[in-house]
């Protein structure tokens, strides 16, 4: 148990950081820095608002599902698109790598 005193580790050290999304003031806890948090919440407004102009009667909470959906989406996407890109990467260095050996063999 750590007492009153004794300073947290670096790696524990937890920050508040006040951000906007979307009209409303949250306070985010984490071991973030607060530059980070605060342009994550700002990817988020954008994308709610984005919505809100295609959707101007719906409610936030819809607003921040459809956004989450809309982020989790895209996540999904890039991952798929760097693992593709990973695969495609590690096959040519095998593959140069299977032909550096051939041409050392030869010598």
């Amino acid at each position: 148990m750590r007492r009153k005193n004794e300073a947290v580790p670096e790696a524990e050290t937890v920050t508040s950081t006040q951000v906007e999304i979307f009209g409303a003031t949250y306070v985010i806890r984490g071991g973030q820095e607060p530059e980070y948090l605060t342009e994550l919440a700002a990817q988020v407004d954008h994308r709610m608002r984005e919505l809100a102009g295609h959707l101007p009667n719906a409610e936030t909470g819809r607003l921040a599902i459809l956004a989450a959906l809309n982020l989790a989406d895209e996540l999904s996407r890039n991952r798929r698109h760097y693992e593709g890109e990973r695969g495609e990467i590690e096959a040519r260095v095998t593959e140069l790598a299977d032909r550096l050996t051939a041409a050392l063999d030869v010598e």
